[in-house]
């Protein structure tokens, strides 16, 4: 039997109507810790399925229904129960880096309840994209939203419907190695200027001018960046335009680092790992990750702010969803030039790609139980534990997200 593609994503119409379930509430996570195989989920919530304006007794009220068995989500019901999809065997996936922490507690927590290995490779975002769209993993993690050519190349590979939900939120540290400098104030235009290499000493005029309590060294300032193709190098570079204007970068924004030349590494852990043996350097990460590094306060309009799940979950709060939203497409439209007020402005919401069919009824029913688990309560309160700055999704984006993965094709 032939099978349509349907590769077409909907329009405005579509996103406004996800406008209200797009509030997403940050929480705070700890410290980075290296990806290995193995997995873990914990059974969600089976779906209760509600009546209208019918009156229940308190008695009926407390007692579970019959579909309900032993999985719980919190707040939003799996339609679902992991434990009714039979999940068994491997399960593997790749991409942001930025998750890496969070893939661990979701697969140990997923391996220890159900028995399935789930291998996550943190290859970064362009890597797991691609190795996504060539049925290489079954799902994938990416810190920037796909294009229209891999949303068609996506949905090609899946025969069906591409799922792009958001199952990580955090804010972006701007990371930095001063010895004895515990407070720093950065505006986006000094950004700009220590990345592109225009501002090159710690003790420069322009720096001094947003410090003036702090004794800044004369030492060399050293950015580093990503070296791979990178979701994080994406959102900071969108940031650094929006927030400091194309006249201060006038460089491509994208996940690959557009100066030549500079010092840069691999991955998050790559260059978290980099700055912390670098006196003088500063780089941009995941905040979960940073470890011991300063983190710098932020400048919007004339603040500086320090980076918090309250502050980065107030940016998506005032964002709406992309034009091409819908309800497999979950994607955000992040405000970052300080238009909303009290709101750290270096955030990045990080991606699940997956397919709503699968050639393979067992993989299928893997993928959706992962991603159940992932979206579920648990999962994400799992994820805020095991990092340092990222917290759980909206109840209202995780009523949509639920439905989403409920999609997918088992039988």
């Amino acid at each position: 039997m032939e099978t349509t593609v349907n590769i077409t994503r909907s329009r405005k119409a579509a996103s406004l109507a996800l406008a209200g379930a797009l509030a997403i509430t940050l929480t705070a996570c700890s410290d980075d810790s290296d990806t290995e195989e193995t997995t873990g989920v914990e059974e969600t919530t089976a779906a209760e399925d509600t009546t209208d304006a019918e009156e229940t007794t308190e008695e009926d009220s407390e007692e579970p229904t019959e579909d309900e068995g032993d999985d719980t989500a919190g707040s939003v019901d799996v339609p679902t129960p992991i434990a009714d999809l039979g999940v068994s065997g491997t399960l593997n996936g790749s991409g942001a880096s930025s998750q890496q922490n969070a893939q661990q507690a979701w697969r140990d927590n997923f391996s220890a309840d159900h028995g399935v290995t789930v291998n996550y490779n943190p290859t970064g975002s362009g890597t797991g994209r691609e190795q996504f769209i060539g049925g290489e993993v079954s799902f994938a993690g990416t810190d920037s939203i796909l294009d229209e050519e891999e949303v068609a190349a996506a949905a090609e590979r899946c025969g069906s419907e591409l799922l792009e939900l958001p199952l990580y939120i955090s804010p972006i540290a701007v990371a930095y190695n001063l010895p004895g400098v515990d407070s720093l104030n950065l505006s986006a235009a000094n950004i700009a200027a220590i990345f592109s290499g225009e501002i090159t000493n710690w003790n420069d005029d322009a720096i001094v001018a947003d410090n003036p309590d702090v004794d800044l060294p004369d030492l060399e300032i050293v950015p580093i960046n990503r070296a791979d193709d990178s979701g994080t190098t994406e959102n900071f570079t969108q940031y650094i335009v929006e927030a400091a204007g194309e006249e201060a970068w006038p460089y491509e924004t994208g996940d690959v680092w557009p100066i030549s030349g500079t010092q840069s590494a691999e991955k998050t852990n790559g260059v978290v790992d980099l700055t912390a043996q670098t006196e003088g350097a500063i780089t941009y990460a995941d905040a979960s990750q940073i470890g011991d590094l300063g983190a710098a306060n932020v400048e919007v309009n004339g603040e500086f702010l320090e980076y918090s799940p309250e502050a980065a979950a107030a940016i998506v709060d005032g964002s709406e969803p992309t034009e091409d939203a819908n309800e497999y497409i979950l994607t955000v439209d992040l405000v970052r030039d300080g238009s909303i007020a009290d709101a750290y402005p270096v955030v990045m919401i990080s991606y699940i790609i997956a397919c709503t069919e699968y050639d393979d009824a067992q993989e299928a029913a893997n993928v959706k139980g992962y991603l159940s688990y992932m979206a579920s309560d648990e999962g994400q309160q799992a994820a805020t534990a095991a990092g340092g700055g990222n917290a759980p999704i909206s109840d209202d984006l995780q009523s949509r997200v639920m439905p989403a993965i409920d999609a997918i094709v088992t039988e």
